[in-house]
């Protein structure tokens, strides 16, 4: 094919480029990008002259400048090259493996190409969360938001953006501030009986991360973690994170098993625990099984992390004092969330350290995520330090309250027939028993198509088990939407 038809063909293939001058892109970036793609495509072959900056303006009706601009940016990445006194040209030079790309739209991965995640990584990925859904009815762990007193949050927040000092713009302690760890200590010291000061409160981004700092800052590879079976995904995932051999260890109805701990994994470093309300079965740990407990650590040189999971909603009697404050011998890492106190998008949570790990965790907390929100975190400490955290938590446990029992009498109305459910003294969920032989995880998959939460028990087992059942969240869940959700379950139990 001589010269004279390739320049033509070129002439054309450019010719008939779509230019819009009602795009937001403007017209240099079309031209540019429709060139780039003749030739990554091949329309375009290497060492094909194209037309000259004047001619293709007429052609395509644009200023000339246009055309000379779209062609400058192809000159300095490379796609065309001048030759002097002969015009300009597709690159001679481009590698051969870049031609018929078609890289018009998002880069295509090819099989074979690269690694993948590691082991680990891919085992991680397999067993991780599934991403979060809209609020509906029932998921466990979110509160009542329509009755969180935003006024007085907004109010506390702006005060604070007002004039906000300089070290609120740059950085603060990556143990959190510190009229916010005041704050925390004198509330804990109040509500559930934690013995601490300020220096061994680390403020983190929701208790997940307290997990995740505890693993990294106690635990090696292979090292043996118990954990309450059945227990907490989230807790499950950060000490797999770290490389932990987990031990699955029953709860009965004191609580953790430390018997069965000390037969299934005698040289545990940790142990995971919720003591006040065991998730996800809502067992309060006795108190006789908690020096147990401590006991074992002590002997054992190892420690416990006590998770505090909605400790604060105990409705017969004041609620139960912490584990930590029993510790004599700074055993026991103590976590706490605001999340489930306030709204779960705060991100804010806390950790009580014995003293002689304060540094370590300082000092991975900072190379972790150096500190939250210094802003937010202010705010935090005038709406504990005001009252309004109390007052809130206070209003709450009388609400959820009220709601538990609509929630327990709409199941024995409509659901009695499937589910079995006892009413508890404290937290955010209930937990209602299957059958045996009834399947938990397909009938909640059923459930969730049609727009109800209801996550099965087994799935928070490591073992097999033969028990099976529903988390009930009734927290944020009002009652008439309560009564609605349990009917519409019991439709998807009478089609199951």
């Amino acid at each position: 094919m001589g010269l004279p038809m390739i320049k033509k063909m070129a002439a054309a293939h450019l010719a008939a480029l779509s230019l819009d001058p009602t795009m937001e892109a403007p017209l240099y970036r079309q031209l540019y990008f429709g060139v780039r793609d003749a030739i990554l495509s091949g329309r375009l072959s290497p060492g094909q002259r194209l037309p000259a900056t004047r001619v293709l303006a007429r052609d395509l009706d644009v200023s000339r400048n246009t055309v000379v601009t779209a062609f400058d940016q192809l000159f300095a990445e490379g796609y065309i090259e001048g030759r002097t006194g002969a015009g300009t040209f597709v690159s001679a030079t481009l590698p051969e493996e870049l031609l018929h790309a078609r890289a018009v739209g998002l880069p295509q991965i090819s099989a074979g190409r690269r690694r993948g995640p590691s082991k680990r990584g891919a085992y991680l990925a397999s067993v991780g969360g599934r991403a979060p859904s809209r609020p509906r009815a029932f998921s466990p762990g979110l509160p009542e938001l329509a009755a969180f007193p935003f006024d007085d949050w907004g109010r506390l927040l702006a005060r604070r953006w007002r004039r906000p000092p300089r070290e609120f713009l740059v950085g603060n302690d990556p143990a959190g501030y510190r009229p916010l760890r005041e704050a925390i200590s004198a509330h804990l010291g109040v509500a559930r009986a934690v013995r601490c000061d300020a220096d061994q409160i680390i403020v983190v981004s929701g208790s997940q991360q307290a997990l995740d700092l505890t693993a990294r800052v106690l635990i090696d590879p292979g090292d043996e973690v118990w954990m309450e079976e059945p227990g907490y995904p989230g807790m499950r995932g950060a000490l797999l994170a770290s490389g932990a051999a987990l031990v699955a260890v029953p709860v009965d109805g004191e609580g953790l098993s430390v018997a069965s701990g000390r037969r299934r994994g005698p040289a545990a470093r940790l142990a995971c625990v919720s003591p006040s309300h065991q998730y996800p079965l809502g067992i309060t740990m006795s108190l006789s099984r908690r020096l147990e407990l401590l006991e074992w650590a002590r002997t054992a040189d190892a420690f416990i992390l006590e998770d505090d999971y909605d400790s604060e909603y105990r409705y017969a009697g004041r609620p139960l004092s912490a584990l930590q404050g029993l510790d004599e011998d700074g055993r026991v890492i103590y976590v706490g969330s605001l999340s489930k106190v306030m709204f779960p998008s705060l991100r804010m949570g806390f950790m009580v350290v014995p003293r002689d790990l304060i540094d370590a965790f300082r000092a991975v907390r900072m190379l972790v995520d150096t500190h939250p929100s210094s802003v937010a975190q202010a705010a935090l400490a005038d709406f504990i330090g005001e009252g309004h955290l109390g007052a809130h938590i206070r209003r709450m446990r009388a609400l959820y309250a009220e709601r538990q029992a609509v929630l327990v009498q709409a199941i024995d109305t409509a659901l009695a027939a499937w589910l079995r459910v006892t009413p508890e003294d404290a937290g955010m969920h209930l937990l209602a028993d299957l059958p045996a032989e009834a399947d938990d995880v397909a009938l909640s998959a059923r459930a969730r198509a049609a727009s109800i939460e209801v996550p099965p028990l087994s799935a928070y087992y490591q073992e097999p088990s033969e028990r099976r059942g529903f988390l009930f969240g009734y927290a944020g869940v009002a009652p008439r939407e309560i009564e609605t959700g349990v009917r519409q379950l019991a439709a998807v139990f009478a089609d199951a």
